[in-house]
């Protein structure tokens, strides 16, 4: 059956770096769109990051310069690279995919067609 796992979070300190994958299960990763939710206990899971399946990124506002998004189609793997990591940063991360460009690039968590579990980050 479809899936996305993520893997990678752990606890760091402020300042370090961590990267975070999503290996996606049972469809073909590189012909969704995918991207990256994270959310903190008390608040709406938020979009962090999206990659579109002809290869435009977009991040949110708070991570633009520390966050990177890339694609290793050979092993079905969304991977985000995070430095420079804040106190902020620290929430449960999910991955999500999905065919539909408007969700792609709007969605909200509960609209995207395949979503994983999450990996905790936390910064210290």
């Amino acid at each position: 059956h479809v899936q996305l796992v993520e893997s990678g979070g752990g606890l760091v300190q402020s300042g370090e770096s961590l990267r975070l994958s999503c290996a996606a299960h049972g469809f073909a990763g590189n012909r969704y769109c995918m991207a990256w939710f994270r959310q903190v206990p008390g608040a709406e899971r938020a979009g962090v990051a999206s990659l579109l399946t002809d290869g435009r990124t977009f991040y949110t506002n708070s991570v633009k310069g520390r966050l990177t998004l890339s694609k290793d189609n050979t092993k079905n793997t969304l991977y985000l690279q995070m430095k420079s990591l804040k106190l902020e940063d620290t929430a449960m991360y999910f991955c999500a995919a999905d065919l539909a460009p408007t969700v792609c690039r709007h969605g909200e968590w509960k609209n995207w067609f395949v979503r994983g579990r999450g990996t905790q980050v936390t910064v210290s």
